[in-house]
């Protein structure tokens, strides 16, 4: 079975759930520290050993600079490997802390070239200015590029929990968010409870046209602000009690997607 890599450095505080989500649907998962990707740890670890790379959320290295900046900047070091691994179709992805980390790095949002040294894209702060943790409704509204979403059908409305201070997507050039509407790279929008694009607090931190997750071109990097790992199961669900849902929860398919993907 191709192996999962869920990546980890100090202040990521996720990587536990998201681990779970995979090892409770028998994927072979494991934990990798930075340092063992960068072989500055004597169990040195391999990127090319790995199918699917996940970066958890949580707050790398204090999210000092910026919220994922030096997470990204240390990675840069591997430009090279990652561009084969993205190359080569296998999966890149990024949830919250993971998603600023996947910005900075210039993986998303993946339009015209694999990793770019210009920045298209910030996560900025929350219009708030404080620290959203709530949860969150999400319109599924991709066609079928993102191969992380495959198992959600179109306009699906989940529930994932959002807890972030930096979450607010912005892009740098005018005609970006066209590009990436035509190319159908936009995967999930903040919604109200009846499905319609709202402003705060549904859209807890104002990002631009409502996103809350994307994909790059190639459909196989993909960055999320909500976390799906927190929603696995129906009962962590904030309004488990009201509905039935069955054993697993919204997040679920989501990592089903992924084992899909890698497994075929």
């Amino acid at each position: 079975m191709a192996k999962i890599c869920v990546l980890r450095m100090e202040g990521t505080n996720c990587e536990w759930e998201t681990f779970l989500a995979f090892k409770r649907l028998k994927g072979d998962v494991e934990f990798v520290h930075i340092k063992q990707i960068l072989k500055e740890s004597e169990e040195e670890r391999f990127l090319e050993d790995y199918a699917c790379v996940i970066i958890p959320g949580g707050f790398s290295s204090g999210d000092y600079v910026r919220a994922g900046a030096i997470f990204a900047s240390r990675l840069s070091k591997l430009k090279k490997e990652i561009i084969e691994f993205i190359e080569e179709d296998k999966l890149l992805g990024g949830i919250c802390n993971g998603f600023q980390v996947l910005v900075e790095l210039g993986a998303l949002p993946g339009i015209g070239e694999i990793l770019s040294d210009e920045k298209k894209a910030a996560l900025t702060v929350n219009d708030s200015n404080l620290f959203e943790c709530r949860p969150t409704l999400l319109r599924h509204v991709n066609s079928g590029r993102c191969i992380f979403t495959r198992r959600y059908a179109r306009d699906k409305i989940v529930i994932f929990p959002s807890a972030h201070a930096e979450g607010k997507l912005v892009f740098g050039g005018e005609d970006t968010l066209e590009k990436m509407i035509e190319n159908d790279q936009i995967v999930f929008r903040y919604t109200d409870s009846k499905g319609d694009y709202a402003g705060y607090p549904w859209n807890p931190n104002g990002s631009t046209y409502n996103i809350a997750g994307i994909c790059n071109e190639r459909g196989n990097v993909f960055g999320l602000m909500p976390h799906p790992e927190r929603v696995f199961y129906s009962y962590t669900h904030p309004d488990w009690t009201r509905n039935s849902m069955g054993v697993y929860g919204d997040g679920m398919p989501l990592f089903k997607s992924i084992l899909d993907y890698i497994d075929r």
